[in-house]
């Protein structure tokens, strides 16, 4: 697996790839250090990684491969940071940096599978898929969607809300509707009608969108 500094210049070619621009030596300069580390260039080169032609830096397959799972990890922190912890732009996108070099296969595959796999990052970049969204779609129903997507008479529990509308998490919380709350869907229209326990409340649409359920039997 490439160091942490290979990595960041795997992303960075693969971010201009994916805008349909070259990768160059100066923009690939180290933030920091202003300067890139040809010696490590090469290397990476030497490890079949990247291609070199001048000035141009683009990636082999292996190398696409090792910068879609450094992709695939920070854009999925990114969703989860976003939309479950609520967390400032700012503060996501620097966490988000971190976790891309440490998340295992495993966890990132977990959160995926939380955040019912996602196919874009809040900034509506492409999610690149995992094993886990191919079973997914072949296989099985995600483990967690979001309330709008459930068939009616389907059942659950709430995972998280994700919403910024404060108003609307406090008028949801009165009503019982909060992670870990057990909910079946009773009619989709002309309002989602949700069965909590004893209580039957109504929702409009968009807010059905931000209440995340894990499905039962997943």
């Amino acid at each position: 697996m490439p160091e942490q500094k290979a990595e960041e210049i795997l992303e960075q070619i693969w971010i201009a790839q994916e805008q349909k621009r070259e990768a160059t030596r100066e923009g690939l300069e180290d933030k920091e250090e202003e300067s890139l580390d040809e010696a490590l260039l090469h290397s990476m080169e030497q490890d079949g990684l990247v291609r070199i032609a001048g000035d141009v830096v683009s990636l082999t397959r292996e190398g696409e491969r090792y910068a879609a799972e450094i992709i695939r990890r920070h854009r999925l922190a990114e969703r989860l940071l976003n939309d479950v912890l609520e967390m400032k732009e700012e503060t996501a996108e620097s966490a988000a940096c971190q976790f891309e070099h440490m998340l295992p296969r495993e966890v990132t595959e977990s959160i995926c599978a939380l955040l019912g796999h996602p196919k874009t990052c809040p900034h509506g970049h492409a999610i690149p898929a995992g094993e886990c969204c191919r079973r997914a779609t072949g296989e099985v129903r995600p483990v967690v969607v979001p309330l709008s997507k459930m068939k009616t008479g389907a059942e659950g529990k709430v995972a998280y809300i994700a919403t910024h509308h404060h108003h609307r998490l406090d008028k949801l919380a009165a009503f019982g509707l909060l992670p870990g709350a057990s909910i079946r869907l009773h009619q989709r229209q002309p309002s989602f009608v949700i069965e909590i326990g004893e209580t039957t409340i109504a929702i409009d649409e968009e807010t059905a969108g931000d209440i995340y359920v894990r499905q039962a039997g997943r």
